[in-house]
């Protein structure tokens, strides 16, 4: 698989996590094609794909290449008025327990790092209801990115003994795959993948700056932790223009409807 660099990097500023809401989109990893086009395989047909707590639309867009038609739906009137528009992609603020579509109308639902959010067990009943016959469902996550050396070790230092305490309770679903949710469905195998990157330090601290995490740990008044772990990974990093690679392993829950 080829490994996908960043956009050029304008000069990083002096306070790496001094973020704004276009970071998100900017710096989150996308999936990679092969999983899209792997759930279309899944799918029925190719009529409609659902993609569930969308946000800003970066799965919802992928989804967009392989069926006729695409529904991206989430909770965030915010969110759904920054998403890109795409050619074949309908987007909606609707919450994943009301979808607000027609009865047995989707090949596959999705939700992409999302579904830790929802009342699963109403989301369930509206993906019930929405689903055509032999419909998938597919719940996606990636939890810690992986590193090699030096910064392994600073970043996992970080990341679980740091700040770990200041995570929501939610993300331990995300880091364990979804693996203890109740998951009423079909259970269907899929293919191991990967998500891979290469990032220059700017693109690395750009995706650290977007965690929810932080924002506690600023409100906490512990916010020397977070600049610390800055000047630290500056310093493991050397040359900032430095591409160094990184990965997500994917994880999912996939089912028949």
């Amino acid at each position: 698989m080829t490994i996908e660099t960043p956009p050029p990097a304008s000069p990083a500023p002096r306070n790496w996590f001094a973020s704004g809401g276009e970071s998100y989109a900017r710096y989150r990893p996308t999936y990679p094609d092969e999983l899209p086009a792997f759930l279309a395989g899944a799918a029925p047909d190719r009529a409609l794909a659902v993609d569930v707590g969308c946000g800003n639309g970066q799965f919802t867009a992928q989804l967009a290449a392989h069926f006729e038609a695409v529904v991206g739906l989430d909770s965030s009137a915010d969110q759904i008025a920054h998403a890109a528009p795409h050619a074949g992609v309908r987007y909606a603020c609707a919450p994943a327990e009301a979808l607000g579509l027609a009865d047995g109308c989707a090949s596959l639902v999705t939700a992409a790092q999302a579904a830790h959010w929802f009342d699963l067990s109403r989301f369930y009943a509206e993906v019930r209801r929405v689903a055509a016959p032999g419909a998938v469902v597919a719940l996606v996550s990636y939890g810690v990115p992986v590193f090699d050396g030096e910064i392994a070790a600073r970043f996992g230092q970080f990341y679980w003994e740091e700040i770990g305490g200041y995570w929501p309770p939610e993300r331990r679903l995300v880091e364990s795959g979804y693996a203890g949710i109740e998951f009423p469905f079909a259970e269907l195998a899929w293919p191991a993948m990967t998500i891979r990157r290469a990032w220059d330090l700017a693109a690395f601290m750009g995706y650290v700056s977007t965690w929810s995490a932080l924002r506690r740990v600023e409100e906490a008044g512990q916010g020397v932790v977070v600049s610390r772990f800055g000047e630290d990974m500056a310093r493991l990093w050397g040359d900032a223009a430095r591409l160094r690679p990184v990965e997500w392993p994917i994880t999912m829950r996939l089912g028949r409807v």
